[in-house]
């Protein structure tokens, strides 16, 4: 079957190591089903695995994707939960939690294998390219403002990083919720398409916020950690699941989270139950996921090339 799929580790030039071409389609597994994909979305994960972040060169070739909604072997339309492992289901209790592409092969092809437990029934109101869109950066963004930052209808959210997958996510996610949400960006066109989305202002990155916010949605790290901790009211909360410019910021502002009691909380995905409710949030509300562009799996390079330069706001979707 026809792939997109690592096949070399370059730290520096990751996309060196991507290859298209035929690769072996999956075979039977007790408890496990194999779902026709009909469309599979990129994430900056997909990117990691390129570089070799939490991956090892004796798993390659390593067919990439995490997120895909398809047609199960009974001919139901499903989206595909991607933390393999959650609960023991289809993997046995002792085995620690993945994604796809850690352990098991991807998405980005024909077919993919996962645990029968990982299936939930696509929504009729979703088209497969949006419900692909959910399971990793929209179920991220809807675990962090709603589990993890505790915010309520009302309250105010910064959104760092308007344009990237799980950022824009929160915008239309938290104006759907009833929060006033601020956004940030480098870029003049993402600021007026976050404000186009539901954010209630959008502003270059570091500047002064109208007032305090009672939760950051951070996925940038470095680059604008300084400005999240100030941007909080005390109490508030820090919500972080990535560091696309760096982990280590010069300005850990530790002064500022302990006088002020802020709370910092990592945040990882999300459960399956979590995306049953998102499915559910998308049809109720009838929010859609942002969809940058929609590719022929064939020119995955062209979608990987464009993530990784930044140049995209929503998602890239791959189709076969």
């Amino acid at each position: 079957m026809f792939a997109a799929y690592a096949a070399r580790i370059d730290r520096d030039q990751p996309l060196d190591g991507l290859e298209l071409g035929e690769r072996p389609a999956p075979g039977p597994r007790p408890g496990w089903s194999t779902v026709t994909v009909k469309a599979a979305s990129l994430n900056h994960h997909d990117l990691w695995t390129l570089r070799g972040v939490g991956f090892k060169e004796e798993q390659l070739p390593m067919i990439l994707g995490c997120d895909a909604a398809g047609i199960d072997e009974n001919g139901e339309e499903v989206v595909i939960h991607s933390v393999i492992g959650q609960s023991g289901h289809g993997v046995g209790p002792r085995e620690p939690r993945s994604l796809l592409t850690e352990r098991y092969q991807g998405t980005f092809a024909e077919q993919v294998t996962v645990p029968t437990w990982n299936l939930l029934p696509k929504p009729a109101g979703l088209t497969f390219e949006q419900a692909a869109c959910l399971p990793t950066s929209w179920l991220t963004a809807y675990r962090m403002l709603f589990t993890n930052a505790g915010v309520r209808p009302g309250d105010s959210v910064l959104v760092q990083g308007a344009g990237g997958g799980v950022a824009t996510a929160a915008i239309v996610l938290g104006k759907a919720a009833g929060l006033r949400v601020y956004a940030t960006s480098r870029d003049e066109a993402k600021r007026e398409r976050a404000v186009e989305l539901g954010a209630a202002d959008a502003f270059e990155p570091g500047a002064r916020l109208p007032h305090r916010v009672d939760a950051v949605i951070e996925t940038v790290g470095a680059a604008t950690w300084s400005h999240s901790v100030k941007s909080l009211r005390p109490g508030g909360t820090l919500v972080i699941s990535g560091a696309t410019s760096g982990d280590r910021p010069a300005h850990a502002e530790l002064t500022r989270i302990f006088f002020l009691e802020l709370k910092v909380v990592g945040s990882t995905m999300g459960t399956k139950d979590e995306l049953e409710d998102l499915l559910s949030f998308c049809t109720t509300t009838g929010i859609r996921p942002v969809i940058d562009d929609v590719l022929p799996l064939d020119r995955a390079r062209e979608g990987f090339e464009r993530m990784a330069a930044g140049d995209l706001f929503g998602k890239i979707v791959l189709t076969g």
